[in-house]
């Protein structure tokens, strides 16, 4: 089993961290420069940072307090929202951040990733897809989750990954914020259908919750999650503990 990668999520709106339920009813909790810093001290893998309102918004991303908080960690970072461009690729990168992540931008512009891939190699392109249960089917939903884009999702990733996504977030729409337990089902589909890694997103409540999800699917790659990090219901070093005592592989803290 490969070594396991435990990732929180910064969701940044108006330059605040926010969290809420099936990506509704957004609370305020805090800095993202703070939360940052903290994660890559108290041992966490990687940390994603979405400008969640960017795509809806129909603007770029905040570069400024991206700086900040990429300035502040010693972790591999991930950036998204109101990523359109090979441009925006450049921009976020020169920013600070180690990967980029695409989602509305590659769902209206497939090419894209092909693009950037070939620039920046496909290491640093990061396919995010927000799925959600509709129809009897795994839909794919754009902007933050507020837009059925009609696209079938295990069809969706699989051509991302040909046109050179490195790695996929699938991000639960139907768990999000619920944490009753990653979306086990979704996940398997996914981690069946493509060969690069895949980060598992939303439903974390526990830390029985990641241990259910690595051994239940060990081709998935790593666990992301945000409120129950930002609010200390799990603390990643008492995580990393309970998954090595289950034969779990992890970096140590």
């Amino acid at each position: 089993m490969n070594t396991k990668r435990i990732i929180p999520c910064l969701d940044v709106k108006n330059g605040r961290v926010v969290k809420g339920v099936n990506f509704t009813g957004l609370n305020d909790v805090s800095s993202p420069v703070e939360l940052a810093k903290y994660y890559s001290d108290c041992g966490a893998d990687e940390l994603v940072f979405y400008d969640i309102t960017a795509s809806a918004e129909g603007r770029r991303l905040f570069t400024d307090v991206l700086c900040e908080t990429a300035r502040t960690v010693f972790i591999p970072l991930t950036v998204g929202g109101g990523i359109n461009t090979v441009e925006d690729f450049d921009r976020v990168l020169k920013c600070g951040a180690d990967k980029v992540s695409v989602n509305s931008g590659a769902i209206r512009n497939p090419e894209l990733i092909r693009e950037a891939s070939r620039k920046y190699g496909d290491q640093c392109v990061v396919l995010s897809a927000d799925v959600k249960r509709l129809d009897g089917q795994f839909r794919v939903f754009a902007k933050g989750g507020r837009e059925d884009t009609g696209l079938e999702a295990i069809s969706w990733i699989k051509k991302g990954v040909e046109l050179g996504a490195g790695e996929i977030v699938l991000n639960s729409i139907d768990t999000d914020g619920v944490k009753g337990g990653f979306d086990l089902e979704m996940l398997e589909a996914v981690s069946n259908a493509v060969s690069v890694p895949v980060i598992a997103s939303g439903g974390a409540g526990k830390i029985e919750d990641f241990i259910t999800l690595f051994e239940t699917l060990p081709r998935v790659d790593a666990g992301l999650a945000a409120s129950i990090f930002h609010f200390g219901e799990v603390a990643i070093p008492e995580l990393k503990k309970a998954l090595r005592r289950r034969g779990i592989p992890v970096r140590e803290v």
